[in-house]
This record gives structure tokens, C-alpha cells and sequence, in this order.
């Protein structure tokens, strides 16, 4: 399943999408990243490291799953986000996680 949302450019596009909600430049990312990678990564020709996606997403400033969800929201039209939060809610209840 996560194969399938990354292999598109839909991780690249939520990495971007945040991105510029909070008003940053590919630049902001400096001290973790190139603005070339930065550039790479957003066009889709690079998937990130979940450690890149930790890194990214504490540079911006929301959590690293905002950026999971978003890609899967993005990858998936159909699906909502209250339906998806449901799933992921049951699945760790499941399990005991919460």
C-alpha cells in the first residue's frame, strides 16, 4: 500500500503543497537539504527516506504523518480524510495502541 502512493508523484506533491501553505522556499531546507534535492524530491524523481520525511516535516513544522496522510488523500481522491483517521483510530485499538 505505501509502495503505491510513493511510486507516484503523490508524496512530491504533498511535500510541495505543504510546503508552500506555510509560505517557504525550497531554499528554508539549507541546513537538510539542497535546494537541487528539494527540487528533485518536489518533481517527483527522488522518494524520500523516512528519515528525510521526519527531517522535512520538523523543518516545516507539522508532524511526519501530515505529509503520510496527505500523499494518501492525494493519491486517493475518493478517500476522506475523516474515513482514513477512522481506520488508522481502529487499526491501533486493534492492537492495543490506544
Amino acid at each position: 500500500m505505501i509502495g503505491q502512493f510513493c511510486q507516484g508523484l503523490a508524496m512530491a506533491k504533498a511535500i510541495k503543497e505543504i510546503r508552500l501553505s506555510k509560505e517557504l522556499t525550497q531554499e528554508f531546507f539549507s541546513d537538510i537539504s539542497s535546494r537541487t534535492y528539494m527540487s528533485v524530491l518536489e518533481n517527483g524523481k527522488k522518494r524520500p527516506s523516512v528519515e528525510k520525511v521526519d527531517s522535512l516535516a520538523n523543518a516545516i513544522g507539522v508532524h511526519p504523518l501530515t505529509i503520510l496522510t496527505l500523499s494518501y488523500l492525494i493519491a486517493n481522491e475518493e478517500l476522506k480524510l475523516d474515513d482514513l483517521q477512522k481506520k488508522i483510530y481502529d487499526e491501533l485499538k486493534e492492537i492495543n495502541r490506544t
